[in-house]
C-alpha cells in the first residue's frame, strides 16, 4: 500500500461560482497525496474519482477499513508511481467524504441538505483547479480519471487547457446518454421515494433512506458488469439451498451479491449525495458548453491525450471513446487510443487488467 499523508482538507478562500447562477461559500476540499513533490513542482499527477469514490485512492478507507479503491495502480514502482509522481486525489464537492456537500452544514449551522445548489462536472472541477491554485501547482504532469473521474478530466482539459502536460480518460464519454440518464433516474426515485428520505432532512434523525439507496447502487452496479462476467461469476447458481425456496429471499447468488453491494453502500455513501453527484453527470455535455460541436472544446490543445476504453463497457462503450477521439483529431491535438480487451465492463479499470497498467505506464513516462 502506497503511504498516504495524514488526511487534509483545503479551504478555499474565495466563493465558488456555478454553472447554475449560484455561488458557493466557505467551500472545503478533502484530498489526499501520495509520493514527494519535486521542488519545481513539475512531478504532480491529479486522479479523478469515479461517482462513488473518494479521495482514498491509495490507503485505507477510513469508514470501511479495506484498501484503496486503485491501490493496484497507485504506489511506489506501479504504473502511477508514488516513487516518481507527486498525487494528488480529491473528493469533488457535492461528495461526503469530507469535501462540501449535502451533509456539510450551511450558514445557518444546519446540514445543507436539498438547498444544496445543484452542480455540475464543470463545477467539481472548478473547486479541484481550486485546489491545485491553493497547493501552488501551475501546471500537472498529468490528469488522470475513469468513468465520472474521465468526464472531470476531459472538463478540465477543455476548460483550463494549460493546467496539464498529459490527459489520460478511461472508460468514459464526452456526454451523458438517454441511457445513462434512464438509469440514474431509476436510482434517485428509489430513494426520493424511501420515506426515510423526509424530502433530504434526514440528517440528526434516527432513520436514513438506506433501503432506498441500497436498491439505487444495485441498480448501477448491475451498470457497472458485463452479461460475460456476471455469467461466469455467478451464472444461475443458487445460495446456499439445494432447491428454490419458492419465496422472495436471495435464492440466486446474484441476487444475495447485489444486496451485499447495496446494504455496504449505505455505510459509506450519503443519499443525497447520490443525488446531487448523478444529477451532475446528468448535465454532462462538453459539446454543449462549446458550441454544439466537441472539437471546439479542445482547438488548438497543447496537452497530449490518451483515452482508454474496454470492449464489454455497455455503460460508456467505445464509441463514446472514438467520438471523444475524432472531435480531438478534428481539433488537431495530440491523440493516442486504445480499446482494450476485458471481461469485466465498465469496472475493468478499477481490476487486474496488465494491458491497462502497460498504457498507463507508457503514458505518464
Amino acid at each position: 500500500m502506497a503511504n498516504a499523508t495524514a488526511s487534509k482538507t483545503y479551504k478555499v478562500p474565495q466563493p465558488l461560482p456555478l454553472d447554475s447562477g449560484q455561488v458557493l461559500e466557505g467551500v472545503d476540499i478533502a484530498y489526499e497525496t501520495y509520493g514527494e513533490l519535486s521542488e519545481d513542482k513539475s512531478n504532480a499527477i491529479l486522479i479523478c474519482h469515479a461517482l462513488t469514490g473518494d479521495q482514498y485512492v491509495a490507503s485505507t478507507h477510513p469508514i470501511t477499513g479495506k484498501p484503496g479503491w486503485w491501490e493496484r495502480m497507485v504506489g511506489p514502482g506501479l504504473p502511477i508511481d508514488t516513487d516518481r509522481f507527486h498525487v494528488i486525489c480529491a473528493n469533488v464537492i457535492g461528495s461526503c467524504l469530507g469535501s462540501t456537500g449535502p451533509a456539510s452544514e450551511a450558514a445557518d449551522g444546519q446540514p445543507w441538505g436539498m438547498r444544496f445548489p445543484v452542480i455540475t462536472i464543470r463545477d467539481m472541477v472548478r473547486g479541484l483547479v481550486a485546489l491545485l491554485d491553493g497547493l501552488e501547482i501551475g501546471k500537472l504532469h498529468a490528469v488522470v480519471g475513469g468513468s465520472m473521474g474521465g468526464m472531470q478530466v476531459l472538463s478540465l482539459a477543455a476548460n483550463w487547457p494549460e493546467r496539464a502536460e498529459r490527459v489520460l480518460a478511461i472508460a468514459t464519454t464526452a456526454r451523458h446518454s438517454a441511457q445513462n440518464i434512464a438509469f440514474h433516474e431509476v436510482g434517485r426515485q428509489a430513494i426520493m421515494a424511501d420515506p426515510n428520505w423526509q424530502d433530504g432532512n434526514y440528517y440528526g434523525s434516527n432513520s436514513a433512506p438506506d433501503a432506498g439507496l441500497a436498491v439505487a447502487r444495485m441498480a448501477a452496479h448491475i451498470t457497472y458488469l458485463s452479461e460475460e462476467g456476471l455469467t461466469e461469476k455467478f451464472g444461475r447458481r443458487l445460495q446456499d439451498r439445494e432447491v428454490p425456496s419458492f419465496g422472495f429471499d436471495a435464492d440466486f447468488q446474484v441476487e444475495s451479491y447485489l444486496r451485499y453491494q447495496g446494504s455496504g453502500f449505505t455505510r459509506r455513501f450519503d443519499a443525497n449525495s447520490y443525488l446531487y453527484i448523478t444529477r451532475a453527470m446528468d448535465y454532462f455535455d462538453l459539446a454543449e458548453e462549446h458550441g454544439g460541436m466537441l472539437a471546439n472544446a479542445f482547438a488548438n490543445h497543447p496537452a497530449r491525450f490518451c483515452v482508454i476504453s474496454f470492449d464489454t463497457d455497455w455503460l460508456y462503450p467505445t464509441a463514446e471513446s472514438r467520438h471523444v477521439v475524432h472531435a480531438l483529431n478534428a481539433a488537431g491535438a495530440k491523440v493516442s487510443f486504445v480499446e482494450l480487451s476485458a471481461p469485466y465492463g465498465h469496472d475493468s479499470f478499477l481490476l487486474d487488467v496488465p494491458a491497462l497498467d502497460r498504457v498507463v505506464k507508457g503514458f505518464l513516462a
